[in-house]
């Protein structure tokens, strides 16, 4: 058995159809010994993609990932990293913190974190927002792609994608989560999904498990929460690995996937479509215990100088 990939929307990057989630490699339970194996054995056995974030764990995760992907891994790998910076200064700066503790002299693929309220894409596409600053990094070499992530509601999604039409951008890729209980509740899968695949930009798929929460409903396994995500029209599905159980368990559903029929997909979400009606097992749409930057408002950076100046700051 060997992996399986897919082509990154428009850029022509072949990528595992399973990504390793950068999160659960800087955690306290794991030491940094292990997340540097998880991610050479991912490596090893086909598994491209690689998910961070320059907030994951202080940058416990950026480091260890940087340190596991000495040694010729980091040719082997298409390593991605986000960050929360709205302003064109604040991106700026952890960027290069980022390229710094992942000890490269470039990213695929950045991404702006947490694009979760109605108001991010236009701090984002400010004259001086951080979208100028990766295109100015994009230029320098630094970044060869640019996505944006979220969480919360598909509809911020969608606003986002007109914001950077309105702005002549694209975006090469978009990641939210995409699992069986979505398809029941605030839908990434029906809402953007299909813009997407219209417009041919990457799908990165996020929360196949939701940190475990949705198994909590005891409606759907493991197996089947993977085998889902994978079905649907995705680049990459990210997972994250905190042992070499886990990982096997990921590696196993990357090189053996099948497409479902439709009497399968029917079958899965009626097991589900009770637990999801009103989004109890996705807590990171109808909380903020997910909203790093809730928590942090200053990784964000300062508001638009125009915004300032209306309000005689």
């Amino acid at each position: 058995m060997t992996m399986q990939y897919r082509t990154l929307g428009h850029t022509g990057e072949r990528v595992s159809v399973i990504g390793i989630g950068g999160w659960h490699l800087g955690l306290p339970h794991v030491d940094e010994a292990m997340s540097i194996r998880i991610v050479r054995r991912a490596i090893d056995e086909g598994i491209n993609f690689l998910d961070n974030s320059w907030d994951y764990n202080e940058g416990a995760s950026e480091v260890r990932m940087g340190k596991a992907l000495r040694d010729g891994y980091r040719g082997r790998a298409f390593l991605m990293t986000k960050i929360d910076g709205r302003s064109k200064r604040e991106a700026r700066r952890q960027l290069d913190e980022s390229l710094r503790r992942l000890q490269v002299d470039h990213i695929d693929l950045v991404q702006h974190h947490e694009v979760i309220r109605f108001e991010d894409p236009h701090r984002i596409f400010d004259d001086d927002g951080a979208n100028a600053a990766l295109v100015e990094a994009r230029a320098a070499g630094k970044l060869r792609f640019i996505g944006f992530t979220g969480h919360k509601d598909p509809r911020v999604h969608l606003h986002t994608l007109e914001v950077a039409r309105e702005h002549g951008f694209t975006f090469d890729s978009v990641q939210m989560p995409l699992n069986v209980m979505d398809a029941h509740y605030r839908s990434f899968e029906k809402l953007v999904l299909p813009e997407l695949v219209r417009a041919n930009v990457g799908v990165l798929g996020m929360k196949s498990m939701a940190n475990g929460i949705i198994l909590k409903s005891r409606t759907v396994t493991p197996a089947e929460c993977l085998r889902y995500a994978l079905n649907l029209p995705t680049s990459v599905v990210i997972t994250g690995c905190d042992t070499m159980e886990i990982l096997e368990q990921a590696l196993t559903a990357g090189k053996t996937f099948r497409p479902m029929n439709d009497a399968e997909v029917r079958s899965l979400l009626a097991k589900t479509v009770d637990a999801a009606s009103r989004g109890a097992f996705e807590p990171f749409k109808t909380s903020s215990i997910f909203d790093s930057t809730a928590e942090h408002p200053e990784w964000l950076g300062e508001e638009p100088q125009h915004v300032r100046d209306l309000m005689g700051a």
